[in-house]
């Protein structure tokens, strides 16, 4: 099912009509009597055959030397995890420093995690006060997506999962944007069809985020798969990848390692980016998994695999700009990056976690080790930062996002035709019946229902010519 989603996907980014062309080619490349891997596989039989040789290259484990000892392999030690700033924000080895990032990339990646940070508080106490619906904080995890999506392009495509503000934030969403979206107003791209948090952007190619735990890896697939083709139709035009974001509890659903295999077997083009925060809602990772986090799952598929210290946003970014290059190499192939973190926020606004995990481990987390600190640390070394720039950002972020709060407040929601639009090319018979029959019980009952809040009011149950 994943691996049809995975085509499912590549069709809709290459088009119908070379869906078509991708669809016959897909399935002919799946087909066990001619797929390249069972040509290779036939290869491989065939070397396996020289006498005397020291290894069998079966057509499952292509490299394996014989042994006479029988070991079973276990988990001897935990995969290294790469960092380049230490909690003071201090380079870790001065003599093995990535290349230079500039002081207003610098400054930028800073004040966007502080923007995400503001808007999380603004918006967490505007839930609790019943004014949105649902909210998810990014608190301990703004180096991930921040950090990330400074070294991907502008055009390259975004599966995000739910906690990848920063990513939105980066790419140029605007406080508009994040409130329109919240509010469901009516100049909300997805037309309040979605939950709070759920936002997506064509303009920006972020693709609009859905609550199905993992559903978007296999898509993330898919289209790094259709960019593979794509490139290779226009050799001229610069190649792009995808970039998948999702959580270690995500990692636990099918979907993950069907999208993870087709990847690979594909050489789709895609970073798959793990936000190991150490719970899934209230399951920790301890009741997820026995195995080395998720970056040995990387491993076992075959996947070019790293583990990054979440919480230092420069080694992200160069983690990221290292696993582009990579995604792109030869003929395209997929990469795992698994970013370490914590997360200090409840899972959501409709969470209690202190009902299983201790304050005191929380509030040790957020002294200890933050990435905001980190990163201001890092600037303050460089004579980049003091604490009168701290004040005038943090007082004018707020304000920015007041006054978008208090705009998206007074906005009307979508017009009520919205309900019916965009099912079809055009409403079919069956949808003007319905509303039809919902303009009477309105007409019929307008104490009962108020829609002087929608946009056009009773005017928005028309069809658009």
């Amino acid at each position: 099912m994943a691996s049809r989603r995975a085509i499912v996907a590549c069709e809709r980014a290459v088009g119908m009509h070379a869906a078509a062309r991708t669809r016959a080619s897909i399935a002919q490349r799946l087909s066990t009597k001619t797929s390249t891997c069972q040509c290779q596989q036939q290869r491989w039989n065939s070397v396996s055959q020289k006498p005397n040789s020291d290894r069998v290259r079966f057509p499952g484990a292509v490299d394996s030397k014989f042994t006479t000892s029988l070991d079973f392999t276990t988990k001897d030690q935990a995969m290294p995890t790469f960092r380049v700033l230490d909690a003071e924000g201090q380079f870790a080895d001065p003599q093995n420093v990535p290349p230079e990032t500039s002081p207003e990339e610098l400054l930028k990646m800073y004040k966007d995690m502080v923007f995400v940070s503001i808007m999380d508080l603004i918006m967490f106490d505007a839930q609790r006060q019943g004014l949105i619906s649902f909210y998810m904080v990014s608190a301990g995890e703004e180096a991930i997506t921040v950090g990330s999506a400074s070294s991907l392009r502008a055009d390259d495509v975004i599966f995000a999962q739910y906690r990848e503000t920063g990513v939105f934030q980066y790419r140029g969403f605007t406080p508009d944007d994040f409130m329109a979206q919240l509010f469901h107003t009516k100049n909300d791209a997805g037309l309040g069809r979605n939950m709070p948090v759920h936002y997506g952007s064509n303009k920006l190619h972020l693709h609009t985020i859905s609550s199905p735990l993992a559903t978007q890896i296999p898509h993330a697939a898919g289209a790094a798969y259709a960019l593979k083709i794509q490139a290779q139709q226009n050799p001229t035009e610069p190649a792009r990848v995808v970039a998948c974001y999702f959580g270690e509890g995500a990692a636990s659903e099918g979907d993950f390692h069907a999208a993870l295999n087709i990847a690979a077997t594909r050489g789709s083009p895609v970073i798959f980016i793990c936000r190991n925060n150490g719970y899934a809602i209230s399951t920790p990772t301890l009741d997820q998994y026995r195995g080395d986090g998720i970056a040995s799952r990387g491993v076992g598929y075959g996947i070019d695999t790293i583990r990054v210290d979440g919480n230092d946003i420069l080694a992200v970014r160069e983690v990221t700009r290292q696993a582009r290059e990579r995604a792109l190499k030869g003929n395209g192939q997929p990469v795992l990056i698994e970013a370490m973190s914590y997360r200090v926020s409840h899972h959501s606004t409709s969470d209690d976690s202190f009902a299983y995990r201790a304050r005191v481990e929380v509030e040790e987390w957020k002294r200890r080790d933050n990435p905001i600190t980190r990163l201001r640390k890092h600037l303050e070394l460089r004579n980049l930062w003091d604490e009168s720039k701290e004040k005038e950002m943090r007082s004018e972020m707020r304000q920015t996002v007041l006054k978008a709060y208090r705009k998206a407040e007074k906005e009307k929601a979508p017009a009520l035709r919205n309900m019916m639009d965009d099912v079809y090319e055009t409403w079919t018979e069956e949808q003007r019946e319905q509303m039809k029959k919902l303009r009477t019980i309105l007409e019929t009952y307008p104490d009962e229902y108020d829609i002087s809040a929608y946009d056009e009011g009773l005017d928005g149950l028309n069809e658009k010519k």
